[in-house]
């Protein structure tokens, strides 16, 4: 079983017809394609709904990867209504929340252009984010991140995907900035994500076309985990 992921090759589509290729015990439902993005890579699960021929709306708390990662799990917020097997659905995106994580997902890349340290984790909320660096030095200032990453997105840079090969990727070690989450791995090829001049990094996310359209950013705060590891958190404004 496979499901093919839309999102992948247009992060903009909002809803698509798709089939009910099963339903787990636990009531999750699998389509033959989605639109929604799955957890993973510190991006949550999109919410939304499946709509039924028959009129009828089941509402998606989130979403999930099957444990072989072949198939996204849709998981229902209620398992008052449950599809067959063969049924035609329409899925739907909560879009506002979804552009809101495209662009601080885009927003976290550019940080690490900002900040060129060893990334050791990193979150994407609903119009905010964080990234910890692995930094041997204080003396981080918001004020100045703040207004090198907000240069970095007034320069209207376009955002690109292309593919290469794990082996690609394993003889490009530098191309991963993350140190805790690895790039997803294992199909055989990983896809790049490129803002053009600004940054090149493999990812799984769904980014905006623009860096335009991040608008403006602020760091919210900077926090101290550890004896080298900063959090910068930072929110839409």
């Amino acid at each position: 079983m496979l499901t093919t992921l839309l999102f992948r090759d247009d992060a903009y589509l909002k809803d698509c017809l798709a089939k009910v290729e099963a339903v787990t015990e636990d009531g999750g439902i699998i389509l033959d394609r989605t639109v929604f993005y799955a957890t993973g890579g510190g991006q949550p699960g999109d919410l939304g709904a499946l709509e039924l021929t028959s009129g009828e709306r089941i509402a998606i708390k989130t979403t999930i990867y099957s444990p072989d990662k072949s198939a996204i799990i849709h998981m229902p917020e209620t398992m008052d209504i449950a599809p067959r097997i063969g049924d035609e659905v329409r899925a739907v995106l909560d879009w506002d929340l979804r552009y809101k994580r495209m662009r601080i997902h885009t927003a976290l890349h550019l940080l690490t252009t900002v900040l060129p340290y060893p990334v050791t984790g990193g979150a994407i909320g609903d119009g905010e984010g964080r990234l910890d660096f692995d930094i041997p030095d204080a003396g981080l200032e918001k004020e100045a991140i703040t207004a090198e990453l907000m240069r970095r997105i007034t320069q209207n840079a376009p955002i690109s995907y292309r593919w290469i090969t794990d082996e690609e990727l394993e003889a490009n070690p530098t191309l991963v900035k993350t140190m805790s989450v690895k790039p997803p791995m294992g199909t055989g090829k990983v896809r790049l994500v490129e803002i053009e001049g600004l940054d090149l990094q493999p990812c799984g996310g769904t980014h905006v076309r623009n860096t335009s359209e991040i608008g403006p950013v602020a760091v919210a705060a900077i926090e101290k985990k550890g004896k080298i590891n900063r959090r910068v958190r930072i929110s839409l404004a």
